[in-house]
């Protein structure tokens, strides 16, 4: 089995075009993508979903808040350009909720990804880094295809080194 950090960055890696070559690439939105509207791309629950949408709740940080964030090309990487309302974020603790995506096998889990959609195949990603927070918990937190709920350090990432946006350190699950 592949260690936890190659197995984090082949996931993220896929997720995101922010390593490959900026040539070619068709911007989410744009004529050459299609032109997909906001809110029905990735990252976006689709109502044909075998699995119930997120409840809006009060007490967690929403994920239209988090997916927010442009990019912009910078050496031939996309690098993520935050929002205010996000960057007000950072090293404060946070509480969100999402559908948890393992990065190894096992009933219990401390170091995984969380997804503001539920993962419908096993080999496909259910969005890009705008819509995932790695987590990191205190202690192991149960795997679920419910929605779950953790609260931690929040950190807002302008340029890790496998691609992602978000991370909650010291995390526990909360009801």
């Amino acid at each position: 089995m592949k260690p936890v950090s190659v197995q984090l960055a082949a996931l993220v890696l896929s997720l995101s075009a922010g390593l490959l070559p900026l040539s070619g690439l068709a911007q989410p939105g744009s004529p050459a993508a299609g032109g997909i509207p906001a809110g029905s791309g990735a990252g976006v629950h689709s109502p044909n979903s075998p699995f119930a949408p997120l409840p809006e709740r009060a007490d967690v940080l929403p994920w239209s808040v988090l997916t927010e964030v442009k990019t912009k090309a910078v050496k031939n990487r996309l690098l993520p350009v935050f929002p205010a309302s996000v960057v007000a974020l950072n090293q404060k603790t946070q509480r969100i909720q999402g559908f948890m995506m393992p990065l190894e096998p096992g009933e219990k889990q401390k170091h995984f990804l969380l997804s503001s959609v539920p993962l419908t195949c096993s080999f496909c990603t259910p969005g890009g880094p705008e819509s995932m927070v790695e987590v990191k918990t205190k202690t192991p937190v149960k795997y679920s295809m419910e929605p779950v709920t953790v609260e931690g350090k929040f950190l807002v990432l302008n340029d890790d080194s496998y691609g992602l946006y978000y991370r909650i350190t010291d995390a526990v699950s909360v009801k």
